[in-house]
């Protein structure tokens, strides 16, 4: 469930009814109500700072949108019993895809953030011209799926790794997307959907997805180590994504961990995805004869404690704790979600080889919470944050995680 606590979210000062906008207090209304239903106009309105009557147009009009259901009155109060509303999860939803070099994922959230529908598509040409008419016919199938019409979509978060117009890092990175470097993401995908999109990269996205409905719902701040073609890094600080000028925040994959050592696509030499990361694993692995088509193969090999996964592990674990120590210095995080395409088991062992720096500031001993731990939300984590951020953006008054 989606669910943040009012109090965890950073409200615009509400102020005089006159000199509010509409829109914010809807989502104000909203807000209340997912998280404290079922409630009643008196309550909203005394816990919002919104006068009755506001409260009893918005409450109407959500009603008549199919937003809000009443749900009975409440007893035991003075004069005539109070209706009491709850949200509608069938109402609406959200959509999120995760665009990656080889496949699509594709979440489906209900209005309460349940997901209803999960879907996974192997791609072998992942350029627009192939990518954007699959990402359609997927929304498509999933629309049909949970039987909704397309007017119950709130819209679409589309997902992918950067960094974004970043040309030399484009030409040369295996990890990025062929041919997206100079594409308007949100606007090619808005006109092909014909619905609301949000653009956003794959780790930034799984933060949120974790923030929201995962190991750090109860958490301000944190980082996020993204395991995908590449390596990722999402941030949230003070219950803000960070998104960086150009949306190219946390491309902690080409920071070097080692001088000289190998050379990483992007032109550099010991670049960190270059030993952490689905790629390298592979490159790795096939070097030593031994093929990784999926991430079930990395499963199996780790069962029978195959001897080149370990000895990869031990390599990707080294540069990993050198990796989290410059990160909890930088952002003095309340921990380290790692998450994405590695099979949990994989994420556990890396996590069990750390060998986490005694020089950080997250070296404390009041320390309540693991260091590093693994996200909740498995290989779906991008694409669910993807729709998250789409019914936070229609949901909440202010959009403390994405901003």
């Amino acid at each position: 469930m989606l669910g943040i606590p009012l109090k965890d979210i950073k409200l615009h000062p509400i102020g005089g009814n006159a000199g509010r906008n509409r829109t914010h207090n809807r989502r104000v209304v909203l807000d209340y109500v997912r998280a404290n239903e079922p409630t009643g106009r008196a309550e909203i309105a005394k816990s919002c700072g919104l006068s009755f009557q506001a409260v009893s147009n918005i409450i109407e009009a959500l009603e008549t949108e199919g937003l809000l259901v009443a749900v009975g009155h409440k007893t035991g109060v003075r004069g005539q019993p109070a209706a009491q509303y709850k949200f509608n999860p069938k109402s609406a939803f959200a959509i999120g895809i995760e665009l990656r070099p080889n496949s699509l994922i594709c979440a489906t959230l209900n209005l309460k953030g349940d997901c209803i529908y999960r879907e996974r598509l192997s791609l072998e040409d992942s350029s627009p011209d192939k990518a954007v008419p699959e990402v359609c016919d997927m929304v498509d199938r999933a629309i049909a799926h949970c039987k909704r019409s397309r007017a119950q979509l709130l819209g679409v978060g589309v997902v992918m790794p950067g960094p974004f117009g970043a040309a030399d890092m484009a030409d040369m990175n295996a990890a990025i997307l062929p041919d997206w470097e100079s594409i308007d993401i949100k606007a090619v995908f808005e006109a092909a959907l014909e619905c609301p999109v949000i653009a956003e990269n794959d780790a930034t996205a799984a933060a949120i997805s974790e923030r929201v409905a995962g190991v750090a719902r109860s958490m301000d701040t944190f980082c996020f180590l993204y395991f995908g073609a590449g390596l990722g890094l999402g941030v949230i600080t003070n219950g803000h994504a960070q998104n960086g000028a150009y949306g190219n925040f946390g491309e902690i994959g080409h920071i070097v961990t080692q001088v000289g050592g190998t050379k990483c696509s992007c032109g550099n030499e010991g670049c960190l995805e270059t030993y952490v990361s689905r790629l390298s694993v592979q490159k790795f692995m096939a070097n030593r004869g031994i093929d990784i088509p999926d991430a079930d193969t990395l499963t199996m090999l780790l069962e029978q404690n195959n001897a080149a996964l370990i000895e990869w592990i031990d390599i990707a674990a080294k540069h990993l704790s050198q990796a989290i120590g410059i990160l909890e210095n930088i952002f003095d995080p309340e921990t380290i979600v790692f998450g994405g395409a590695m099979p949990d088991s994989v994420t556990d062992a890396l996590i069990s080889r750390l060998q986490l720096p005694q020089g950080s500031v997250a070296n404390r001993k009041d320390r309540k919470i693991d260091r590093v731990m693994r996200g909740a939300s498995g290989h779906y984590t991008a694409a669910i944050g993807g729709a998250s951020m789409i019914i936070h953006q229609i949901t909440t008054p202010s959009m403390a995680l994405y901003s």
